[in-house]
């Protein structure tokens, strides 16, 4: 929790610090330091809420002496017209964080709507949905929240908490069985436990990983529905199972049919619309 508050600390810095530079001289010149005023979030779109505990820190910590008063919080469905929040301040304070608060909400509410999206589809079904790394560099800790707060689950947050054997370990390595053995070796050296996922891309080397084991999840690469009931038929319970590659809305339940426990999205983070919404004066 603390390394999370860290990144999401520098990453408000440095929103400021690209957005505002020496001043806001727009805001400086024309509006009395003194003035006083209040602002509303209006949402003109349906979607999933996501940002509001983001968006109360950057009031926060650009000017403390800002009231934010929240009606609806994270994960709240909303409509048109909806006012999920009010906040009062200095109108210098309310002008020169608009556009940063508006920018971190609306991305979260714009992904936590697309989770939310692929949640309900697979309602029914065991199968979980998971994001991936294909993240906006420097806001991944923000997406990935985001991703929770509409129904997803977190895959691993980056390279550093979780071992994942893509085709490329695998191939650079010479292969399934000295990939596996390297990982073990180095965890013991290093004093690590973490969770080993290996990637496979025919039933092939589904095998071959299920000889050795070592194991904890085991990731379906480009498999079509057909393959992917056989691998967990092959898998039988022992191990978790996930499917990636190519798959969209449409086809999202045929997978989770198969009975994989996740499914991997990278459209969750990579290629989402933002919620519309406005930072209105009231």
């Amino acid at each position: 929790m603390d390394k999370e508050k860290e990144l999401i600390d520098r990453l408000i810095d440095l929103a400021f610090a690209e957005d505002i530079g020496d001043g806001d001289h727009t805001t400086l010149s024309c509006i009395p330091p003194t003035a006083m005023g209040k602002s509303r979030l209006l949402i003109k779109e349906a979607g999933i809420l996501a940002g509001v505990e983001i968006a109360k820190e950057v009031f926060r910590r650009f000017d403390p002496s800002m009231k934010v008063e929240v009606f609806m919080e994270d994960g709240s469905e909303v409509k048109p017209g909806d006012v999920p929040m009010i906040v009062e301040g200095k109108v210098q304070s309310l002008l020169q964080t608009e556009r940063l608060m508006l920018n971190i909400m609306q991305r979260m509410s714009g992904i936590a709507t697309m989770t939310h999206k692929y949640a309900e589809c697979l309602k029914g079904t065991h199968t979980r949905v998971l994001d991936t790394r294909k993240t906006t560099p420097g806001l991944r800790i923000l997406e990935k929240m985001a991703v929770k707060i509409g129904g997803g689950v977190n895959h691993r947050i980056g390279l550093f908490d979780m071992i994942l054997l893509k085709d490329n370990h695998i191939d650079f390595a010479g292969g399934i069985d000295k990939a596996i053995q390297r990982v073990h070796a180095y965890c013991k050296e290093k004093g690590k436990s973490l969770k080993i996922e290996i990637e496979v891309r025919d039933l092939n080397e589904l095998q071959q990983v299920l000889d050795l084991g070592g194991i904890d999840r085991i990731m379906f690469d480009n498999f079509s529905p057909e393959m992917t009931k056989k691998a967990v038929e092959m898998v039988a319970g022992r191990y978790e199972t996930e499917s990636s590659g190519g798959i969209t809305f449409d086809t999202l339940r045929d997978y989770a049919a198969c009975g994989v426990d996740f499914i991997s999205v990278g459209a969750l983070t990579h290629s989402v619309k933002g919620l519309d919404m406005s930072f209105k004066a009231c």
